[in-house]
C-alpha cells in the first residue's frame, strides 16, 4: 500500500485494519503468520506442555495487534524496500544494503516489540537473533537478492514477544482459555 493510499483512507486509526496490513506488508516480503508461528512453536515447546501450533498462531497475532509492532513493521520494511529501490542517500542506502553489523538501529527497533511482554523476551530474542532458525535464516540469507536489514530482526521480535506472551499466560493458567 502507497502513502497516498494511506493519507485518503482515515479508516487506518482501525488497529484491526492496521493488523492486516501489517500483516500483508509481512507477507509481501515472503513472511507468513504460519512462519512466525513455527518459531514461536519451536521455542516454546519444552516448556509448555501440550502446545499447539493454533495457539502459536493465535499469540502471534494478539502481538501483532499492538500498535508499537505495527508501527515497527512499517518503518522497517519501508526502509528495506526504499534501501533495495535506491531511495536512500548514502551512507545509510549502503549501511541498509550489506546489513552492516556495526549499524544497530535494526536491533533496536526489534527491541521495541521484545519489550513488550517482558524480560524474557529479550533472551528469546537473543537466541533467534543469534540463530536464526526458520524463515529468519530464509530472509537472512537472501542478502543478495533483497534487502532484509529490518525484517529478519522484526520476524524474530515477533516470535520473541508471541513467545513470552505463551509463557506468562502458561504461568498464569490462562494459556488454554
Amino acid at each position: 500500500m502507497s502513502v497516498a493510499q494511506l493519507k485518503e483512507k482515515p479508516q487506518y486509526s482501525s488497529s484491526q485494519l492496521l493488523k492486516e496490513t501489517a500483516v500483508a506488508w509481512l507477507e509481501r516480503r515472503g513472511v507468513t503468520l504460519e512462519d512466525i508461528a513455527r518459531l514461536v512453536y519451536d521455542v516454546q515447546q519444552k516448556y509448555i506442555r501440550e502446545l499447539t501450533l493454533a495457539a502459536c498462531r493465535e499469540s502471534v497475532e494478539r502481538v501483532l495487534e499492538k500498535r508499537e509492532v505495527q508501527n515497527a513493521v512499517f518503518t522497517g520494511i519501508a526502509l528495506d524496500e526504499m534501501a533495495e529501490q535506491g531511495q536512500l542517500a548514502e551512507p545509510l542506502a549502503s549501511m541498509l544494503k550489506s546489513d552492516d553489523g556495526l549499524y544497530g538501529i535494526d536491533e533496536v527497533m526489534a527491541l521495541s516489540i521484545v519489550n513488550i511482554y517482558g524480560s524474557i523476551g529479550f533472551t528469546n530474542f537473543g537466541y533467534l537473533d543469534k540463530v536464526k532458525p526458520g524463515i529468519i535464516g530464509v530472509v537472512n540469507d537472501k542478502k543478495n537478492e533483497k534487502v532484509n536489514t529490518f525484517l529478519d530482526d522484526l520476524v524474530a521480535a515477533i516470535a520473541a514477544a508471541a513467545s513470552s506472551r505463551l509463557a506468562h499466560r502458561d504461568r498464569d493458567g490462562r494459556l488454554n482459555r
